[in-house]
């Protein structure tokens, strides 16, 4: 397949790089767009020296069958109709189409055929911790529907890119030399401190990314739960965790559940507390897998289920599950 990456130079782009190449993804070609700040910088692929071109609305898209997109929201708007006006079907990192009736919201474990209706030729790739939650949950909605979700997540600096990753790194590094550390990407000092503030706050108090877990899970399962969550930022480098409350219609007996997610697809079960077993972000970054433990009835509700999640974000929470997207199309061509 004729493969494009919008974004490449970021994170994400150069995460889409790697688990292309992990995957044996098959690219006949590949081009690399960014802004002019990233326009002429190489990567390496596959034996292969490839210069980023510069984004523009002369760019031509024609020939390219997925371009995966990871430049921000208002690249996607932007750019939308040159990309994808020759035919490409764009797989959107960003927020922008989301929530669009006519975009496709695709998490492969969970609803794998709405991507083959794309009329837009977009395909939204959800938020990260949608992602990871909804790996999880998929296999308990299976067994019972899930009424209510609360969710409190914990959310590593690669949430907000490579930048933010080098800022936690380098106020430890001030802070340990007694200086005073520089704050750009975040609100606040994110070494040694948790942030609960994730994106911006909306008129009900909720910041956007807790009402993206509201709104985008509700169209991933095709269901009418209700989603609490708050977003946390905590100073961890890579890798996102999810305290996770359910409220199911009948009981489950917890060894049906733990069951359920050690056989689903993209799930790896991490449950033994009596040996000190649970899913942690010193573990989980680098891996494919959404890893869940402390899997628990709520002592609370009698219906209710309490489990713990750990995956990392910039690989299950973006680009794997960006190239997972593309590989079902190519299944289905």
């Amino acid at each position: 397949m004729n493969i494009a990456i919008v974004g490449a130079s970021g994170a994400v782009g150069q995460e889409l790089l790697q688990v292309l190449n992990d995957r044996n993804f098959p690219v006949d070609s590949l081009r690399l767009f960014g802004s002019e700040r990233s326009r002429g910088h190489r990567y390496a692929f596959r034996g292969q020296d490839i210069e980023v071109e510069l984004l523009s609305s002369e760019s031509d898209f024609s020939g390219i069958d997925i371009v995966f997109a990871s430049a921000g929201s208002g690249v996607s708007k932007a750019f939308a109709n040159t990309i994808t006006k020759h035919g490409a079907v764009m797989i959107d990192n960003s927020n922008a189409f989301r929530m669009d009736d006519d975009v496709p919201l695709v998490v492969p474990e969970c609803n794998p055929t709405d991507a083959f209706h794309h009329p837009r030729n977009i395909i939204a790739n959800p938020n990260c911790t949608t992602i990871m939650m909804v790996c999880a949950l998929m296999p308990i909605e299976r067994l019972s529907h899930i009424r209510r979700i609360r969710v409190a997540s914990y959310q590593s600096a690669s949430g907000a890119g490579a930048q933010a990753m080098a800022e936690l790194q380098e106020q430890h590094r001030q802070l340990a030399n007694g200086e005073k550390p520089k704050v750009e990407k975040f609100p606040f000092q994110l070494a040694y401190n948790v942030i609960p503030q994730v994106d911006v706050f909306t008129p009900n108090d909720y910041t956007r990314e807790e009402m993206k877990m509201f709104f985008e899970t509700r169209k991933i399962m095709h269901s009418d739960v209700k989603c609490s969550a708050t977003c946390v930022r905590v100073g961890t480098l890579r890798a996102h965790s999810e305290s996770i409350w359910i409220e199911t219609e009948r009981p489950l007996d917890i060894t049906d559940v733990r069951r359920a997610i050690a056989e689903a697809p993209g799930c790896c079960l991490v449950d033994d507390p009596s040996h000190s077993e649970y899913p942690m972000p010193l573990f989980t970054a680098g891996k494919d897998d959404v890893f869940v433990g402390r899997i628990r009835r709520d002592i609370s509700d009698d219906c209710g289920i309490s489990l713990w999640i750990s995956g990392d974000q910039i690989r299950k929470g973006a680009a794997l599950n960006a190239v997972q997207i593309a590989e079902l199309l190519l299944n289905n061509s």
